[in-house]
């Protein structure tokens, strides 16, 4: 691995490029396989391509692959994609009648069993309240709104909690989506991620949410492939599913997608965590192989069961983040179960600028050490079993062949390594200062 560039410098030289790491392309199988140029519109170089690849709407992987100068023909782009999901494909294409992959994309010989059962589900579709969290980010509310009203679901609404407002832009952008589908407005005044997201649960009880950010594109059918998933497994308590990138802009974008972006090692192989996989999957450490908060569907009363969101979680709080990773630890120890349904798709818009992944990276470490602080204040019994895991994740942190750094490339800023392991380091301490916040605010 090469030494590290210092923060500043990369930002500079980012600055200045006139270079696009990445285009992001969503490639449907059965259509005719694009032409992906070399140069972009705005006359950037393109220098690498990354693709969700599909056959008849079922994500089956992602590739990514250099861009030359004059660009990538149809039969580039097949080699590339045969290279490197053909195994995955292979089964896939033999289920509708096909043996190959042509480039002039493929007729539907055979319905796949993934589409009759979503034909199925969609005609008894369960209500779902979709909850957008937000707070003066009026123009990414107003994209993932669209993306919602433009969804192919039949029995949704969308509420969308304003997070102590500074101005009146959020309740704007929400009166006008709300001319043109089911759009609720919601005001919490208290600040902090998890103080709304708990207003969203007491404001709509018994009900199915699913949680996006606003910073977010909802795939069309990502509300469909939930309520398939709800309905193939009646004992899940969480539906989770996954996130990819909605632009590759910059290199700190591109960066993220290194470090793991918001689907580290999960891949599109659906699967179930409950107690009857604690054998091969710690619910504690690692942490369960499913997406975060960004995309996640709880049935009704889940939620209430474990206690609402920790409050001194969360963004808005010292700790920054993890009232998800909480919620999800809290569902397993408790006996639940939670499906991972790769199918059910979101596109999120990454931070785009170094300081504010340097920051997020800070975050993550900080929000995943709260929230363990979080879990053994209420369950003390489970310290044994951190202390037994404490090896693997030591090793994890400092091993050139671990999960967390294996997919790291030699540009990779080690700095942002080293933010992560600080933030983990203030994360206990973070967490008893936003825990002390609130008893302040509270007058107690």
């Amino acid at each position: 691995m090469s030494a590290a560039p210092d923060i500043a410098a990369l930002a500079e030289i980012e600055m200045v490029g006139a270079t696009r790491p990445a285009s992001v392309h969503d490639i449907e199988l059965s259509d005719p396989l694009p032409t992906i140029p070399g140069i972009a519109e705005d006359g950037r170089r393109v220098l690498q391509a990354w693709m969700l690849v599909r056959l008849f709407s079922e994500p089956v992987g992602t590739v990514l692959v250099d861009v030359p100068l004059k660009g990538l023909r149809p039969a580039d782009v097949g080699r590339a994609i045969h290279g490197e999901l053909g195994t995955l494909l292979a089964p896939k294409l033999a289920a509708v009648g096909h043996t190959s992959l042509p480039i002039d994309g493929l007729s539907l010989d055979t319905e796949p069993a993934f589409l009759a059962r979503r034909r199925e589900v969609l005609a008894t579709a369960p209500h779902i309240t979709v909850v957008v969290c937000t707070r003066e980010h009026p123009a990414e509310l107003e994209n993932c709104l669209d993306s919602l009203l433009a969804m192919n679901y039949p029995a949704f609404r969308v509420l969308v909690v304003d997070n102590a407002p500074t101005s009146d832009a959020t309740a704007e952008v929400v009166r006008a989506a709300a001319a043109r589908g089911n759009v609720d407005y919601l005001l919490e005044p208290t600040p902090g991620l998890s103080f709304a997201r708990n207003a969203a649960v007491a404001a709509a009880p018994g009900e199915i949410l699913a949680w996006i950010d606003d910073d977010e594109r909802a795939d069309v059918n990502w509300l469909a492939e939930v309520a398939r998933a709800l309905a193939d497994h009646p004992e899940a308590d969480v539906i989770s599913g996954v996130i990819v990138p909605a632009e590759l802009e910059s290199q700190a974008q591109l960066w993220f997608e290194q470090f793991g972006g918001h689907s580290k090692g999960r891949g599109f192989k659906p699967d179930v965590f409950s107690p009857a996989t604690a054998h091969r999957q710690s619910p504690l450490y690692p942490l369960p192989p499913f997406g975060t908060g960004a995309n996640m569907t709880f049935r009704p009363g889940v939620i209430e069961r474990i206690g609402g969101f920790d409050t001194a979680l969360g963004a808005g709080t010292p700790a920054m983040g993890s009232e998800d990773t909480l919620a999800f630890t809290q569902v397993l120890v408790g006996g639940g179960t939670i499906v991972y349904q790769p199918s059910a798709v979101t596109h999120h818009y990454h931070r785009r600028d170094l300081e504010g992944l340097h920051k997020q990276m800070v975050g993550y470490g900080a929000g995943l050490t709260a929230a363990y602080t979080s879990l053994l204040l209420s369950r003390p019994g489970l310290l044994w079993s951190l202390i037994k895991l404490a090896p693997g994740a030591l090793r994890d942190l400092t091993g050139k062949d671990s999960l967390r750094v294996s997919t790291l490339r030699d540009d990779f800023p080690r700095e942002l390594l080293s933010a992560n392991r600080k933030g983990m380091l203030a994360g206990p301490r973070a967490y008893f200062k936003g825990r002390r916040a609130n008893k302040a605010r509270n007058g107690r």
